[in-house]
């Protein structure tokens, strides 16, 4: 799931996941971050989800995936599209 905010000429993106769904870490990793999954780590929440937040542009696009313990690559289902094998984000 993505949660958006803008203000500023900015997009404040929240990746948002179930906890323990997949089981292990996941991070987001996408253009935004040179596909380094070390950027951003999903943390737990006090809701039962866990959550990475991203300041984007506002006004754009781009490619994301999650990555997963055991090298598992997925996309976000409720992403605004795909492009291939990413999901889509515009901000």
């Amino acid at each position: 799931m993505l949660e958006r905010k803008t203000a500023k000429g900015r997009t404040k993106v929240t990746f948002v996941l179930p906890d323990g769904n997949p089981d292990g870490p996941v991070s987001v990793v996408g253009d935004f971050n040179h596909w380094n999954p070390a950027a951003h780590p999903l943390q737990p929440r006090g809701d039962g989800t866990r959550a990475a937040e991203v300041s984007l542009p506002a006004h754009g696009a781009h490619s994301f995936r999650y990555l997963a313990a055991g090298d598992y690559w997925f996309n976000d289902e409720h992403a605004d599209g795909h492009d291939g094998t990413n999901s889509r984000l515009h901000t």
